[in-house]
């Protein structure tokens, strides 16, 4: 059964195509595949997320407060309506990551997010997230306005599973067609050859780990997929209006993008 509940720190780094080569190879030396990853390079991750008519939890998110949350539908591949999902919650307090989700077939979290009406319990559920986002779901009126699908190579420590590596390409979005059942096509977020790696850890990393890091001169960055994908959207909706004020320079894509991190 996988874990639904679970607390860790991330820390994320954005990748060229040659030091993603030579970073997985040394990685490997220390860390294993994901089991998806066993019968295949990547296994592909979509997902659809839920916000406000204003972008209420996105703006939010952007703007750096202390606690922050996300809600999304997760799936591994293209579900089909009687197949079953993740719908997650994800949450940020003070730099910790907190991620609770409960499974569910899809049709059932359809219904779930449009109606607010929590499903008829079976034993594939976890009641106590259940409750988590139904009570979510009456402080805000959401509704499905992304959808960001990408493939994974996942690592996890051979001395300890709590520790995990993460090397994410390929990846898509979509603001139409917001059903994960029709397939996992969308524009490109990044370029061609850019991968973001996320180190995911409850506690401290090991040492060896952070040699490596040092050793590739790797810099952290504050990036958000969603994120990234609202701030273009919000500049391309200015453009189109002939708008010269950037959206944030704080937030802007020129700066998750800096060479340094790439």
């Amino acid at each position: 059964m996988a874990i639904e509940v679970f607390s860790r720190h991330e820390s994320k780094f954005l990748l060229n195509k040659d030091t993603y080569e030579k970073i997985q190879d040394r990685l490997l030396d220390y860390m294993e595949p994901d089991k998806n990853n066993l019968s295949n390079g990547f296994y592909t991750i979509s997902n659809i997320y839920l916000d406000t008519r204003d972008h209420h939890l996105i703006r939010t998110s952007l703007s750096k407060p202390k606690y922050k949350e996300k809600l999304r539908i997760r799936a591994y591949g293209v579900p089909q309506n009687d197949e079953k999902v993740y719908l997650e919650i994800k949450k940020k307090v003070c730099g910790l990551v907190n991620k609770r989700r409960t499974t569910l077939k899809l049709d059932e979290a359809y219904d779930f997010v449009s109606s607010g009406i929590k499903p008829v319990y079976r034993e594939y559920m976890n009641r106590q997230v259940i409750n988590e986002i139904a009570y979510m779901l009456t402080i805000y009126d959401l509704e499905p306005k992304l959808y960001l699908a990408y493939d994974r190579k996942g690592l996890f420590a051979r001395e300890n599973k709590d520790l995990r590596v993460t090397l994410d390409t390929n990846i898509r979005t979509r603001r139409y067609d917001l059903r994960l059942e029709n397939g996992d096509h969308g524009e490109p977020l990044l370029t061609k050859d850019q991968w973001l790696m996320e180190i995911k850890a409850e506690n401290s990393i090991p040492l060896w780990l952070s040699k490596l890091l040092s050793e590739y001169k790797f810099y952290k960055t504050s990036f958000s997929k969603y994120g990234l994908e609202h701030q273009k959207m919000i500049l391309k909706n200015q453009k189109l209006k002939g708008e010269r004020k950037p959206y944030s320079k704080q937030y802007s894509i020129q700066h998750q993008l800096m060479p340094q991190y790439l």
